[in-house]
């Protein structure tokens, strides 16, 4: 089968394109054969090597597809599945790829309506909105929020999910093209961050009282003035680092400045049974099936144009979710 492997980690260059054998499930994995890999940027971590991992090995993290066998001994009816469901998972190495193995406890059903290219969108970055907005700082009617990278893959869901709950929204981007979709998306006020200092902007348009939260995935280049807009006892929610890893910090600033919060989630720890997994991935198509979630996705690419695809996201060219066919 055709996979994407990297052999060492680096650049884009670093993903190439190989025919390596078709993995055999073993007990408790099913077989699936790909459709479709989503792109995310803990790829990149991957792939650069920020995030560690032993080499050579498979990329992608997020798929969807078909079960097409299981492993000796695996009873799929056990979760609720059975042979040529359609099905997504997350968090597992190995979907940029024609097929993977995956443990059977970690499927997640699509259900009728949903696409798999759109499954994959609700999956990573569905999930990802939903915790940060639901639980990590569960959004109160009338809060105001900063959302950093608001036309970005997450947050355009993360907007839109804010807006669910009742509160006004900021929201960063990078280009007037972005903060037209940021704004389609329902967000409030727009800022651009090449031509407009965010610190002063959100601090003008909450006459000076800050905000509860601050949902960043930028990292590096957004955290300390992030932290100067919220007001006291607010949560800085550091939930990426697409601009690079926050320096060394000192927590004392926090006191400093209002007695402040800083947290680093992770999808992982909000998942952490499948019935934790279920209920957040049926909460996201529950979005989208009722027409409340709207999906816009960012570019699909063939397999062989992962690094091309890996290229787009870092630059961001890209709004929405990236998407790898196998075909």
């Amino acid at each position: 089968m055709n996979a994407i492997v990297v052999d060492s980690t680096g650049g884009p260059e670093a993903l190439v394109l190989k025919e390596i054998p078709k993995p055999a499930p073993r007990s408790g994995e099913a077989l699936i054969r790909i459709t479709a890999a989503g792109i995310n940027f803990i790829d990149v971590y991957y792939r650069t090597g920020l995030y560690k991992k032993d080499t050579p090995f498979t990329a992608g993290q997020e798929g969807a597809g078909v079960i097409e066998a299981v492993g000796e001994g695996t009873d799929l009816a056990k979760v609720g599945l059975k042979l040529g469901d359609r099905v997504c998972f997350v968090y597992f190495a190995g979907a940029y790829a024609e097929y993977c193995a995956v443990p059977v406890d970690k499927l997640i059903p699509i259900p009728s309506g949903v696409s798999d290219t759109n499954a994959c969108v609700a999956m990573v970055q569905g999930m990802t909105a939903q915790y940060l907005s639901h639980d990590t700082y569960p959004i109160r009617r009338g809060d105001t929020v900063l959302i950093h990278a608001a036309a970005g893959g997450v947050g355009q869901l993360l907007v839109q999910m804010a807006k669910m709950r009742g509160a006004t929204v900021i929201g960063t981007v990078g280009s007037e093209e972005k903060a037209a979709l940021a704004r389609a998306d329902g967000a409030d006020h727009t800022i651009d961050y090449k031509t407009q200092d965010f610190e002063a902007e959100v601090k003008r348009i909450t006459a000076g009282a800050g905000v509860p939260v601050v949902y960043d995935s930028v990292g590096k280049t957004t955290f300390e003035k992030g932290l100067n807009c919220l007001r006291p006892r607010g949560y800085l929610v550091l939930y990426g680092q697409s601009g690079g890893p926050v320096p060394p910090f000192d927590l004392s600033q926090l006191a400093g400045k209002g007695s402040l919060y800083v947290t680093r989630p992770t999808l992982v720890s909000y998942t952490l049974t499948r019935t934790e997994l279920l209920d957040r991935a049926n909460a996201v198509f529950g979005m989208m099936l009722s027409g409340s979630l709207k999906i816009r996705g960012g570019g699909v690419y063939k397999l062989a144009e992962a690094g091309r695809a890996h290229r787009d996201l870092e630059a961001r060219k890209t709004t929405g979710k990236l998407i790898l066919t196998p075909n």
